[in-house]
């Protein structure tokens, strides 16, 4: 099947990242759900799959968007949902110039973003704009090794209001030297920032779901550092921390922006915004809420400006709930990894845990589609 030879790439690749990036000892975080504030019932089924999907972006016209996870040897890599069918967009003949997707954002000026982090840079790293009127790429960015070198991972990001500047997570898996990255799509320059920052950090939990704790070959904890990363729908404020992480942390756009800042400087601003579970996706609504995926507990949480979580929903359906995106008309889209049944497993193993699922729900406030 097509990307069959990049996957077989992506296993050779993971072997010395998971060797350098578990290690040791390791505890469980607290389970930080509540009693729901919505009935498991709210969760509308909208596709089932034979591939585990990655993350999710849906327009503002309904058109869902989604990546199949690298890590499953997926049949394709980046797929629109027609006739509720997986498709590959923009068609059959391009995956065979991606290398490895993982995320997706829609922004304001009709533009479907692909960041490709490339096989964990064993590649060339890069973003991948394509206009949603004619399906064409617009925009091509090849990221400097300086920035996203040999071993980086840049696995989620945002992009501003405005369509002028991309925030990304780069969760550095294999070197554990996690960072922040800034493009500005009009100069064509990208920045990193933050390495080596608390905030950037994983620190020392375990992930476990109900199925399996995530060892790497069964001895290790896995742990990830910055990924889960939202946007305000201002663009004044960038909510980001690690998987392995229990606290958010956030800086203000105007300090990631300003390239005259030092490191120590632009670190002191750096905020603990609050309480989190180990989480993965991040989303935002109009009214400033954090939306976060907690893959442990089968649950979506809230974070408000009070600071305080909430869980909206949870269910054992949610496995290993992963990308976040709202659509029109106030639902919020949720993709289903079920990474315990993928990260380091035969598959024979994945096949017999499919069929793997993309949900949605209206959480109540409405988000910006494609977020």
């Amino acid at each position: 099947m097509l990307l069959a030879p990049p996957m077989r790439r992506w296993r050779r690749a993971t072997l010395p990242a998971v060797l350098l990036a578990a290690s040791c000892g390791g505890e469980r975080l607290e389970d930080r759900t509540t009693t729901p504030l919505l009935p498991a019932s709210a969760l509308e089924l909208v596709v089932d799959l034979d591939h585990p999907p990655g993350n999710i972006a849906v327009s503002r016209t309904g058109r869902v968007f989604f990546t199949f996870h690298p890590g499953g040897d997926p049949p394709m890599a980046v797929a629109e949902l027609v006739g509720g069918k997986p498709t590959p967009y923009p068609n059959v003949a391009f995956q065979e110039r991606y290398q490895s997707v993982l995320s997706l954002r829609i922004d304001g000026q009709g533009r479907l973003w692909a960041l490709d982090y490339a096989h964990y840079g064993w590649g060339q790293p890069r973003l991948l704009a394509f206009d949603l009127e004619s399906n064409a790429v617009v925009h091509e960015y090849d990221f400097p090794s300086e920035v996203a070198g040999l071993f980086s991972m840049l696995n989620d990001f945002q992009v501003d209001p405005a369509g002028e500047k991309i925030y990304i997570a780069e969760s550095n898996p294999i070197r554990q030297k996690p960072a922040l990255v800034v493009y500005d799509i009009a100069t064509r320059t990208s920045r990193r920032l933050l390495e080596g920052h608390p905030s950037v950090q994983a620190k020392d939990y375990v992930l476990e779901t109900p199925e399996r704790r995530m060892l790497v070959f069964g001895l290790f904890p896995l742990r990830i550092g910055v990924d889960s990363i939202a946007l305000d729908k201002r663009g004044e404020w960038l909510y980001y921390g690690p998987v392995n992480g229990d606290r958010l942390f956030r800086i203000a756009t105007r300090d990631l922006n300003d390239a005259t800042l030092g490191e120590g400087t632009l670190g002191a601003r750096v905020e603990d915004f609050g309480p989190k579970p180990l989480s993965d996706g991040l989303s935002m609504d109009v009214a400033d809420n954090v939306y976060l995926t907690d893959p442990e507990h089968g649950a979506i949480l809230t974070l408000g400006q009070d600071r305080k979580l909430r869980t909206l929903v949870k269910d054992s359906r949610l496995r290993w709930p992963d990308g976040l995106s709202f659509g029109p008309d106030g639902w919020l889209y949720v993709t289903c990894s079920a990474l315990q049944h993928v990260l380091f497993e035969r598959a024979a193993h994945m096949r017999a845990h499919a069929p793997y699922q993309i949900f949605r729900f209206q959480p109540g406030p409405a988000g910006v589609p494609g977020q």
